[in-house]
């Protein structure tokens, strides 16, 4: 699992479908000076900015508002502990990949005795279909290697198909959600992700990835 928590590494990429319409808050830029002054209301001004999409985000992951609450706090704190030095050029992404790892690390150790069923493990078996499985002590190359050839691929399809795409398999929402943040249905969405998939595969076998 660890490539897949891995992938969408590509800031602009992951960040294009996190921004929430009609918010105004503070600007990053003012956040993370916050930070580098180790400040405690950086810890504030995030929570207030990115708090309700990242909760979410690890919501869809662990179906659990308490457990999802659990992961962005620790989120907040691991940024806290990682800025400085990092500057990310993106925080919500930076911040968005941080609560996903999180969460996906609980969803595994929760459902380790009861394997099955699930929105969270749908999503994954669906995204394993065209990614390669981790193993042996390449995977962290390998990991590197899929990551940049999945972003190539992302930033080259249609608009549409890449948003839909990180939706699903970045962010962990529901077919349900997409077709209504689209407008389109549901049979529609998942056509576009089917076929997003297969193209997917074929690019990264072209890159000599094997799947």
């Amino acid at each position: 699992m660890r490539i897949i928590k891995n992938i969408f590494c590509d800031q602009t990429v992951a960040f294009s479908v996190i921004i929430i319409k009609g918010v105004v808050n503070v600007e990053d830029s003012a956040i993370l000076d916050m930070f580098f002054g180790r400040q405690e209301s950086a810890i504030d001004e995030t929570r207030n900015k990115y708090g309700k999409r990242l909760f979410r985000t690890s919501k869809n992951i662990l179906h659990s508002n308490e457990d999802a609450e659990e992961c962005v706090n620790d989120a907040l704190m691991k940024a806290w502990e990682a800025i400085p030095p990092n500057r990310p050029a993106m925080l919500g992404a930076f911040l968005a990949k941080i609560v996903r790892n999180l969460s996906i690390n609980k969803w595994e150790a929760k459902s380790a005795a009861k394997r099955g069923g699930g929105e969270t493990n749908l999503v994954l078996s669906e995204l394993e279909e065209c990614i390669p499985a981790q193993g042996g002590p390449e995977q962290e190359h390998e990991a590197a290697l899929v990551t940049e050839a999945i972003n190539t691929f992302l930033n080259d399809i249609d608009k549409t198909a890449r948003v839909a795409f990180v939706l699903r398999y970045f962010h962990g929402e529901s077919i349900r959600a997409i077709s209504e943040r689209f407008k389109m249905s549901e049979s529609k969405i998942k056509s576009i992700l089917f076929r997003t998939r297969k193209k997917l595969k074929v690019h990264l076998e072209k890159e000599g990835i094997a799947i």
